[in-house]
């Protein structure tokens, strides 16, 4: 009979909970501020063919235009982490959306390249807050059972503004070239109002509470963003103990040392960090640059260009298939956000990186292939098909593992006196990389042909597998508070403790006890 009650007491232990569905809906709204970087990428794609046909400008202006935006959004990730510290998440959210609102009107309105370009800087800004803080907002908010899950909503949302894009170019084409692209920039203009309006009715992250001393306000949302009031408190012990509370105050208000707002952050980040530290900022900075660095952006950016070598020479064709990639980066990016939480960060990073090599190997033979037809001018219909599937294959591969995990990696690796602006610094990579992949794109198939520019792709990804491989731990079933322990150096490369043990606690798995230690 004790022997059935002890069973019947593990496996209640065991059960995984319920989705919390005030959890879901936070997550999903703080995520769709990603939406205008999607857009922003996708809908130059097809502006800069009819850009560059209205004001008359050169190839180099157009590399320089798509691509400015992702260093301009650097000045708005590396802001937004001292910000969000400042006025909360939630409304540096606002703040991103207002920045973006305002770009999108100056681009659509623009009557010259110089105001176009200025456009392109108020909304970069902008990008880079929703880029940054999203992420961090929904780690903060997720409980630990589906907190992959939650996180990797913004790179949903990033490719579901890829789509919404993609479908503006392809709607707008035929207007005339000085309305179609005025138009393409303007509608972007409508979403960040709606986001704006949404964000407010959210709650505040409970970790940014904490850190202003405003217990009673940060249970109040952890008991609602919770899988049980059980975790919920868990949770909150966690967060005062990072920050120097003891557990034993059960004041509603308490007092958080000035240190503990932000000051200092940047010194125990950058130069004088612990071993475990200096780990989690390497992990997070190779990730977000190997991330953009296999290319993924220029083949966003410039799909029309690729279809056009692989024999759509049309505009309505070649912005036709780019619906295509839309579709299937946001298909891909779906089914990752019901795996990650399931088959765990590493497995999918590392068949997502393998699939992004092949693909990539395998376009530029066949366009190398097309290049060096015997008939210059006719079509080899069967390496241009393969070459539109393996544009639809990178992204597909891209979408279902480093796409998403960058930014879940980055956003719940870091411990939460660091976490604003750790995760900033990783964003930032993300944007300089984004930066120079875009805009250094047509010069570099102009010099090595565009066959050469993937096989150059590929290489970097192979080298990006390699360091997933050796400096990634597993983090699926951590808590937010206990991921620094993985990067100290007795736990092997898979994350894996040396004893094994494994503790089920609120539907989280830890390891070595409650409180991450072995």
């Amino acid at each position: 009979m004790e022997i059935e009650k002890t069973n019947t007491v593990v496996e209640t232990k065991l059960k995984r909970p319920g989705r919390n569905k005030y959890a879901i809906a936070c997550a999903l709204l703080a995520s769709m501020t990603s939406t205008l970087l999607g857009y922003d990428i996708a809908v130059m794609s097809g502006a800069q063919i009819f850009i560059k046909e209205d004001l008359h400008i050169t190839d180099t202006q157009i590399e320089i235009l798509a691509g400015i935006i992702n260093i301009y959004s650097l000045l708005g990730a590396l802001a937004a982490g001292r910000t969000s510290d400042w006025i909360g998440r939630r409304f540096t959210m606002v703040l991103a959306a207002a920045i973006f609102f305002a770009g999108a009107v100056l681009m659509g309105l623009a009557p010259n390249y110089a105001v176009l370009m200025l456009g392109r800087f108020v909304a970069g800004v902008g990008v880079g807050y929703a880029l940054m803080i999203a992420p961090v907002y929904t780690a903060e908010i997720s409980p630990a059972s589906a907190r992959g899950c939650l996180t990797s909503f913004p790179e949903v949302f990033i490719n579901s503004g890829i789509l919404l894009g993609y479908v503006a170019n392809f709607a707008f084409a035929k207007l005339p070239n000085h309305i179609n692209w005025r138009l393409m920039f303007l509608t972007g203009a409508v979403p960040p109002v709606f986001l704006a309006i949404g964000v407010l009715t959210m709650p505040e992250s409970p970790r940014w509470l904490v850190m202003q001393g405003r217990i009673a306000e940060a249970r109040r949302v952890l008991s609602k963003t919770s899988d049980s009031p059980d975790e919920a408190e868990l949770r909150l012990n966690d967060i005062k103990e990072t920050l120097g509370i003891t557990n034993d105050s059960n004041d509603d208000a308490v007092h958080v040392p000035k240190k503990r707002h932000g000051e200092g952050v940047w010194k125990e980040l950058l130069i004088t960090p612990t071993p475990s530290v200096r780990r989690i900022l390497v992990a997070a900075i190779g990730l977000q640059f190997f991330q953009q660095a296999s290319g993924i952006d220029s083949i966003v950016l410039y799909s029309p260009r690729i279809f056009e070598r692989a024999g759509l020479k049309s505009n309505s064709n070649s912005l036709g298939a780019t619906v295509a990639v839309g579709f299937s980066k946001t298909i891909f990016i779906l089914i990752a956000t019901f795996l990650v939480d399931r088959v765990g960060r590493r497995i999918l990073l590392l068949t997502s990186s393998a699939g992004m090599i092949i693909s990539l190997v395998i376009l530029g033979s066949s366009l190398e292939v097309i290049s060096h037809s015997p008939h210059p001018g006719e079509k080899v219909t069967w390496a241009g098909a393969l070459s539109i599937t393996m544009v639809l294959s990178f992204v597909g591969s891209f979408s279902i593992g480093l796409g998403p995990l960058a930014w879940v990696y980055s956003s719940e690796i870091f411990p939460l006196r660091l976490r604003a602006q750790g995760a900033s610094l990783g964003t930032g990579m993300n944007r300089i990389m984004s930066g120079v992949i875009t805009m250094t794109f047509i010069s570099l198939y102009k010099a090595i042909s565009m066959a050469g520019s993937f096989y150059l792709y590929a290489s970097i990804a192979s080298l990006g597998w390699v360091f997933f491989y050796v400096f990634l731990p597993e983090t699926r079933g951590r808590s937010l508070e206990d991921t620094e322990v993985l990067f100290s150096k007795a736990k092997d490369a898979n994350g894996g403790e040396k004893n094994g043990e494994v503790i089920v606690a609120n539907g989280s798995e830890k390891k070595g006890g409650i409180d991450g230690n072995t």
